[in-house]
């Protein structure tokens, strides 16, 4: 009996989905530069790291040039793709961005952790879940998505963007910070007087995203080759490149949802 084949991968080069990808005849690319772990700007000041690799090579299987849309926030990149004013963006896959967009699977998997003074009391994830507690998340980031569901007694401070997240923890002396764990690891060291609770208090899983309204065509190209990205190694070979640590390649399809 013959082995089942692999389902088709993206093809090299298709202009015929362009025009179904990218209707404006160049890829419009929505980057968030609020979680450094995947963009961020280098010296040139054009868009660099994972979501900047996956665009171009995104670009170049279709025969097309990229116009970058650069925002600080999450939320800002959600409202320009939406609004189909980008064909691509890069996201947490969140329910409640889901109105609007359509979710590839995820290509990368990020922790969310709490950072703490280090004389706090706090001492475990499941502790900050208290009267009295103030966490502050960056606004509209997938943090502020999560713990608006989750947290029940302790109350939310909304940050202007997740950059500036410990600025706000600590002028405003609040009782935790919630953010990218690589980023709070990194103002750990700078800082003193802080520390971070073990462990991970959600786990982060960053999709590409388009306007709902593209072809079913369109939706199924790009989940193939989010899916490509992983299976070729495109995405293990950008977090060497980067030199990005402490995140994972996103297994095969769809997460569970939380």
């Amino acid at each position: 009996m013959s082995t089942p084949s692999t389902p088709s991968l993206a093809p090299l080069i298709d202009s015929q989905l362009a025009p179904l990808v990218a209707p404006h005849g160049i890829l419009r690319v929505a980057i968030n530069l609020g979680n450094p772990v995947l963009a961020g700007l280098d010296a040139a000041g054009e868009p660099s790291g994972i979501s900047a690799d996956l665009s171009r090579k995104l670009a170049a299987q279709l025969g097309l040039g990229i116009e970058w849309r650069v925002f600080k926030k999450a939320d800002d990149a959600v409202r320009c793709v939406r609004g189909d004013e980008a064909d691509i963006g890069f996201f947490a896959i969140d329910p409640v961005r889901g109105e609007g967009l359509h979710f590839s699977p995820p290509y990368v998997q990020i922790e969310g952790a709490y950072m703490v003074r280090s004389n706090s009391p706090l001492r475990r994830n499941a502790e900050v879940d208290q009267a009295g507690t103030r966490v502050t998340v960056g606004a509209g980031s997938a943090y502020d998505l999560f713990l608006t569901r989750h947290l029940r007694q302790a109350a939310i401070v909304r940050a202007p963007s997740s950059p500036a997240v410990v600025d706000v923890f600590m002028a405003q002396h609040l009782e935790v910070a919630a953010g990218v764990k690589q980023q709070l690891e990194a103002d750990a060291q700078r800082l003193i007087g802080v520390r971070l609770l073990p462990g991970r208090f959600m786990v982060i899983h960053q999709a590409m995203g388009m306007p709902v309204q593209r072809s079913e065509q369109a939706r199924q190209y790009l989940n193939a080759f989010v899916e490509d990205a992983k299976h070729l190694g495109w995405v293990a070979q950008a977090f060497v490149r980067h030199q990005v640590q402490g995140a994972a390649v996103a297994p095969p399809g769809y997460p569970a949802h939380d």
